[in-house]
């Protein structure tokens, strides 16, 4: 079971990346998925995720309106797009998944699988 996440970079404040998360091994589609940043010296937080039909989604404060995370279930794939990206927007960003849930849960301890981390940092 494996989760592959790509697409980071480096961008200058005000631009966008899409981040992908390609899953393998096993069908995800009844799971939410979510996707994670971490900063250096800062705990793991919850910034999008999107339940199984894509019917409910969750956006943390701080990229509300800027972010967008949706989901191709055919190709067991999420996404998360990222708009007028700020400094402060610069971390490692994981993608997880929370296995047969209906629920959007926001802690990292309720995700069980989670892809290897891609680099975004946005220069001012």
């Amino acid at each position: 079971v494996q989760l592959q996440a790509c697409g980071g970079g480096l961008v200058q404040a005000g631009g966008s990346l899409r981040l992908s998360c390609a899953a393998s091994g096993r069908s995800f589609i009844n799971d939410v998925m979510g996707w994670f940043r971490q900063a250096p010296g800062k705990e793991r937080e919850l910034v999008a995720a999107i339940s199984w039909s894509g019917g409910s989604t969750y956006y943390a404060d701080s990229v509300k309106g800027r972010y967008t995370i949706s989901r191709d279930n055919a190709k067991n794939t999420v996404y998360l797009q990222m708009d007028s990206l700020k400094p402060e927007d610069t971390a490692v960003y994981y993608c997880a998944a929370d296995r047969n849930q209906r629920v959007i849960r926001t802690t990292p301890r309720f995700y069980e699988y989670w892809g290897q981390g891609t680099q975004v940092t946005v220069s001012s």
